[in-house]
């Protein structure tokens, strides 16, 4: 039986996770569910989409991904249902799935039209009850994408993951994610370093140069809030300080703009 996860931004203290859940169940009783999180901040794609891509992959092929960020509900925005990865995404047409199909890059997106598969009536304000997870149930049960509406190649994306090349050996990037811990996530990978890696390298943050790197977060065994560089889980370079928040010690907000310079330009 495939997999439903469900990443929203609700939080655990009202009815809504719970009503979503009763949905799938209701359509069936077999599925398997699985909370990603839903405490995304509220409103907060860009949050939203990060996790999507830092954990879709942690799942096996098959598994229906509902993500339910989506400040454009009742609007004229689309609700969508995407093929990519080997896995299904289900939600609004907001971006919240663009990170994932650019790194993946192959995908065929659907408008959920079909109001056959909905919840009625259908509330202007919870399509993650009426829509999404009545979609997410169903094809759980082997509905075929096609079945819900028409192909679409006109997505809503965020902006890029991909770093711009500014200068010979001066790459321009920016923090895509900040955890509950305060580590700033950058869109930086390995492929984005010269010969010499990380050690060969600077980053300058709002002002602040950091050159110091770890092999993991207390390598070095220093509990001062000193920032370092650190390839975390998710294959993106973070800039982190021991026990304490990089992002409070920075002073930044996802989006501000980081400026990677090799120290061994050729």
């Amino acid at each position: 039986m495939p997999i439903i996860t469900l990443l929203t931004d609700f939080g655990s203290q009202d009815y809504f996770v719970g009503a979503m859940k009763g949905a799938i169940l209701s359509i069936n009783p077999a599925a398997s569910i699985v909370d990603i999180t839903h405490e995304i901040p509220p409103h907060d794609i860009r949050a939203a989409a990060f996790n999507l891509l830092a954990s879709h992959k942690d799942f096996p092929e098959g598994t229906i991904h509902a993500a339910v960020v989506d400040p454009g509900v009742g609007s004229d925005r689309r609700p969508i249902l995407i093929e990519c990865a080997k896995q299904v995404f289900v939600g609004p047409d907001n971006g919240i799935f663009s990170w994932v199909c650019e790194r993946e890059k192959e995908f065929r997106a659907f408008h959920l039209t079909n109001e056959e598969f909905f919840r009625s009536p259908v509330s202007n304000t919870f399509h993650g009850r009426d829509i999404f997870a009545p979609v997410a149930a169903w094809l759980s049960k082997s509905v075929a994408p096609e079945e819900f509406g028409p192909m679409i190649d006109d997505l809503i994306q965020l902006e890029s993951l991909k770093p711009r090349k500014v200068d010979k050996g001066v790459t321009e990037a920016s923090i895509i994610h900040i955890d509950r811990f305060g580590n700033c996530i950058t869109n930086l990978t390995h492929e984005d370093f010269d010969e010499g890696g990380l050690s060969a390298a600077e980053l300058s943050v709002n002002g602040r140069e950091i050159s110091s790197h770890r092999e993991f977060f207390a390598d070095g065994g220093t509990n001062r809030p000193e920032l370092f560089c650190v390839f975390g889980s998710a294959g993106y370079l973070e800039i982190a300080a021991q026990n304490y928040s990089a992002a409070t010690i920075l002073g930044v907000q996802p989006g501000e703009p980081v400026i990677l310079v090799s120290r061994r330009v050729v």
